[in-house]
């Protein structure tokens, strides 16, 4: 089973424009908004259970909030840790040619009691679990090693389970920092971010496979670096690769990456190489990708055969980023 957890959800609203967003102009939806009760380990967590992998979802909402009742209603398997504020809604503003803006509110804070009440639900259920994947922003004011106290709240129920992380700023530099972190899913803009770089420094296949590698020799297991468009890259000890996705009409971006991550583990559950891995990522981002408002593609939409892969031979990151990456904790 896999275990994910969402300190963050939301209620995620898509509204699809027939042409590009016009800024102070009155514009008609294509169609009806689409919502869906969302939040990245929960995205995760359907793609998972779409491809036949035991998936759990730990959220924070309340059993009562409308959030929940959207939960049983799809059928997710969830264990909600009660919270004092209604689950927020983010807005995404998807345009014909697969533009997507999105509009995201903060979350509640979470009180102690919350915070209490969810490690204990990460520990109840982590035993029976081969992975926890923490997932998404934190709610307003959380601290950042909340996700350090989550995986050790795991780790103390089952000695051997794997984690990764997906998540960005100072609460994924404190799950590095802590070590322990089994893969890392960043895009370019985070990983830049937490390795001190300039905007825009990862600007091509190399760059990206360098300063994958980079977070590698920080401690992390595995990096599966997601590149929009332009694919992933997959470093660990041993591999750099770089996997093209198929050609795909975007519709929608959101639940992209989410879905990237999905198809890596469900790669690894089957036994699946990094080559393997990575394809399979590549080709569930993608599928994503080609549906409208928050993406959540079954086995049959993502073909790892369409995913062409090849390996990247590797520099260090570029000079200028040397000095602010040395310390993995200033960042």
């Amino acid at each position: 089973m896999i275990l994910t957890l969402t300190l963050n959800p939301s209620i995620d609203r898509t509204v699809e424009l027939p042409s590009r967003l016009e800024r102070g102009a009155v514009q008609r939806a294509a169609a009806a908004a689409d919502e869906v009760a969302a939040g990245k380990g929960i995205n995760v967590a359907r793609v998972l259970a779409a491809a036949g992998v035991p998936a759990r979802a730990i959220v924070m909402a309340g059993a009562d909030d409308r959030f929940a009742g959207m939960l049983a209603a799809d059928g997710v398997d969830a264990v909600c840790v009660p919270v004092e504020a209604a689950v927020r809604t983010n807005i995404a503003l998807t345009e014909a040619d697969g533009t997507t803006t999105k509009i995201n509110e903060p979350g509640a804070p979470l009180d102690e009691g919350a915070v209490v009440a969810m490690l204990d639900a990460v520990r109840a259920n982590a035993a029976a679990a081969d992975w926890l994947v923490i997932a998404g922003s934190l709610p307003t004011g959380a601290r950042p090693e909340i996700i350090v106290d989550a995986i050790g709240a795991a780790r103390g129920a089952h000695a051997g389970i794997r984690i990764a992380v997906d998540t960005s700023g100072a609460p994924l530099a404190a799950a590095i920092a802590a070590g322990g972190i089994d893969l890392a899913k960043p895009n370019d803009e985070e990983l830049e971010e937490l390795l001190g770089l300039a905007p825009g420094t990862i600007a091509d296949r190399d760059d990206a496979a360098a300063a994958a590698c980079a977070l590698v020799g920080r401690g992390v297991g595995t990096v599966l670096l997601t590149l929009g468009g332009a694919g992933a890259i997959l470093a660990d000890a041993e591999h750099a690769l770089h996997a093209v996705p198929p050609p795909t009409e975007v519709r929608s971006t959101v639940g992209a990456g989410d879905a990237s991550l999905a198809g890596w583990l469900i790669a690894a559950v089957r036994g699946d190489d990094a080559a393997g891995r990575l394809r399979q990522a590549v080709a569930h981002g993608s599928a994503a990708a080609a549906l409208p408002g928050t993406g959540f593609p079954a086995p049959a939409d993502a073909d790892a055969a369409r995913v062409a892969v090849a390996s990247v031979t590797t520099t260090d990151i570029p000079s200028t980023a040397a000095a602010a990456a040395a310390d993995p904790q200033e960042h």
